[in-house]
Protein backbone atom coordinates (compact mmCIF):
# COMPACT_ATOMS: atom_id res chain seq x y z
CA UNK A 1 0.00 0.00 0.00
CA UNK A 2 1.55 3.21 -0.95
CA UNK A 3 -0.18 5.39 2.28
CA UNK A 4 1.55 7.55 4.82
CA UNK A 5 2.59 5.29 7.69
CA UNK A 6 4.81 6.08 10.41
CA UNK A 7 8.09 5.20 11.06
CA UNK A 8 8.84 1.73 12.72
CA UNK A 9 10.98 0.92 15.50
CA UNK A 10 11.13 -3.23 16.18
CA UNK A 11 12.92 -5.75 18.27
CA UNK A 12 15.59 -7.90 17.24
CA UNK A 13 13.43 -10.57 17.13
CA UNK A 14 11.08 -8.92 15.24
CA UNK A 15 7.72 -9.63 17.12
CA UNK A 16 7.11 -6.17 18.97
CA UNK A 17 7.22 -2.62 16.98
CA UNK A 18 6.74 0.85 18.24
CA UNK A 19 5.94 3.81 16.41
CA UNK A 20 4.64 7.43 17.63
CA UNK A 21 0.98 8.63 16.55
CA UNK A 22 1.29 12.25 16.16
CA UNK A 23 -2.34 14.41 16.01
CA UNK A 24 -4.91 16.60 17.49
CA UNK A 25 -3.90 14.64 21.16
CA UNK A 26 -0.20 14.97 20.58
CA UNK A 27 2.07 12.43 21.12
CA UNK A 28 0.96 8.66 21.39
CA UNK A 29 3.99 5.78 21.90
CA UNK A 30 2.37 2.78 19.92
CA UNK A 31 2.97 -0.83 19.93
CA UNK A 32 2.58 -3.63 17.74
CA UNK A 33 3.01 -7.11 19.18
CA UNK A 34 3.35 -10.51 17.23
CA UNK A 35 3.02 -13.61 20.07
CA UNK A 36 2.99 -17.20 18.65
CA UNK A 37 -0.15 -18.76 19.93
CA UNK A 38 -0.97 -22.68 21.12
CA UNK A 39 -1.59 -22.97 17.09
CA UNK A 40 1.63 -23.80 15.64
CA UNK A 41 2.53 -21.02 13.02
CA UNK A 42 0.11 -18.65 14.10
CA UNK A 43 0.84 -15.71 15.55
CA UNK A 44 -1.94 -12.89 17.92
CA UNK A 45 -1.47 -9.53 16.25
CA UNK A 46 -1.50 -7.34 19.40
CA UNK A 47 -1.79 -3.43 19.09
CA UNK A 48 -2.73 -0.64 21.05
CA UNK A 49 -1.18 2.55 23.09
CA UNK A 50 2.15 1.95 25.41
CA UNK A 51 1.74 2.51 29.24
CA UNK A 52 4.04 4.98 29.91
CA UNK A 53 3.97 3.98 33.61
CA UNK A 54 4.92 -0.21 32.34
CA UNK A 55 5.90 0.22 29.34
CA UNK A 56 3.40 -2.46 28.33
CA UNK A 57 0.80 -2.37 25.76
CA UNK A 58 -2.64 -1.02 26.71
CA UNK A 59 -4.88 -2.47 23.91
CA UNK A 60 -8.03 -1.05 25.45
CA UNK A 61 -6.75 2.74 25.33
CA UNK A 62 -8.99 5.15 23.27
CA UNK A 63 -6.57 7.73 22.00
CA UNK A 64 -8.92 9.48 18.72
CA UNK A 65 -5.64 11.45 18.20
CA UNK A 66 -6.92 11.78 14.32
CA UNK A 67 -4.66 10.15 12.49
CA UNK A 68 -6.18 6.76 12.08
CA UNK A 69 -5.81 5.74 8.68
CA UNK A 70 -2.14 6.73 9.18
CA UNK A 71 -1.99 4.24 11.83
CA UNK A 72 -3.71 1.79 10.37
CA UNK A 73 -1.05 1.86 7.42
CA UNK A 74 1.21 1.23 10.27
CA UNK A 75 0.03 -1.75 11.07
CA UNK A 76 0.02 -2.96 7.70
CA UNK A 77 3.68 -2.14 7.43
CA UNK A 78 4.30 -4.09 10.60
CA UNK A 79 2.75 -7.06 9.30
CA UNK A 80 4.33 -6.78 5.83
CA UNK A 81 7.70 -6.44 8.01
CA UNK A 82 6.80 -9.83 10.62
CA UNK A 83 5.50 -11.48 7.05
CA UNK A 84 9.40 -11.05 4.96
CA UNK A 85 11.18 -12.49 7.92
CA UNK A 86 8.34 -15.19 8.97
CA UNK A 87 6.92 -15.65 5.63
CA UNK A 88 5.21 -18.78 6.81
CA UNK A 89 3.13 -17.34 9.37
CA UNK A 90 -0.63 -16.59 9.82
CA UNK A 91 -1.70 -13.98 11.71
CA UNK A 92 -4.82 -13.47 13.57
CA UNK A 93 -6.33 -10.06 14.57
CA UNK A 94 -9.57 -9.29 16.30
CA UNK A 95 -10.49 -5.83 18.13
CA UNK A 96 -10.23 -5.88 22.13
CA UNK A 97 -13.69 -4.75 21.47
CA UNK A 98 -16.51 -5.73 18.55
CA UNK A 99 -16.31 -1.88 17.76
CA UNK A 100 -12.74 -2.08 17.46
CA UNK A 101 -13.23 -5.23 15.11
CA UNK A 102 -15.47 -3.19 13.54
CA UNK A 103 -13.32 -0.57 12.84
CA UNK A 104 -10.58 -3.05 11.26
CA UNK A 105 -12.76 -4.50 8.59
CA UNK A 106 -14.09 -1.10 7.55
CA UNK A 107 -10.29 -0.02 7.15
CA UNK A 108 -9.93 -3.39 5.67
CA UNK A 109 -12.93 -3.05 3.12
CA UNK A 110 -11.21 0.55 2.14
CA UNK A 111 -7.74 -1.16 1.29
CA UNK A 112 -9.24 -4.71 0.71
CA UNK A 113 -7.54 -4.43 -3.15
CA UNK A 114 -3.96 -3.80 -2.22
CA UNK A 115 -4.30 -6.43 1.04
CA UNK A 116 -5.19 -9.33 -1.56
CA UNK A 117 -1.96 -8.21 -3.68
CA UNK A 118 0.16 -9.11 -0.99
CA UNK A 119 -1.66 -11.57 1.27
CA UNK A 120 -4.29 -14.52 1.31
CA UNK A 121 -7.00 -13.24 3.93
CA UNK A 122 -9.84 -15.00 5.68
CA UNK A 123 -12.22 -13.93 8.11
CA UNK A 124 -13.18 -15.77 11.59
CA UNK A 125 -16.83 -16.94 12.06
CA UNK A 126 -18.45 -18.63 14.99
CA UNK A 127 -17.30 -21.60 14.01
CA UNK A 128 -14.42 -21.76 11.46
CA UNK A 129 -12.60 -19.32 9.30
CA UNK A 130 -13.78 -18.72 5.69
CA UNK A 131 -12.16 -16.80 2.49
CA UNK A 132 -12.94 -13.06 3.59
CA UNK A 133 -15.96 -12.22 2.03
CA UNK A 134 -17.02 -8.14 1.99
CA UNK A 135 -19.18 -6.96 3.88
CA UNK A 136 -19.66 -9.67 6.10
CA UNK A 137 -19.71 -9.22 10.10
CA UNK A 138 -16.44 -11.14 11.56
CA UNK A 139 -14.99 -11.97 14.74
CA UNK A 140 -11.58 -11.78 13.61
CA UNK A 141 -9.21 -11.86 10.74
CA UNK A 142 -6.60 -14.40 9.48
CA UNK A 143 -3.97 -13.20 7.10
CA UNK A 144 -1.11 -15.23 5.26
CA UNK A 145 1.49 -13.90 3.17
CA UNK A 146 1.21 -14.72 -0.57
CA UNK A 147 4.19 -16.53 -1.98
CA UNK A 148 6.17 -15.17 -4.89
Amino acid sequence: MKLERYQLKTSKNILVFEFLSEGSKGKIDKIIQFSETNLKGFYNLAFGDKNIETGELDNLAVSNNGDMEKVLATVVAAVLAFTERMPEAYIYATGSTSARTRIYRMGIMKYYNEIVESFDFFGETENDLETFVKNKDYNGFVVIRKTK
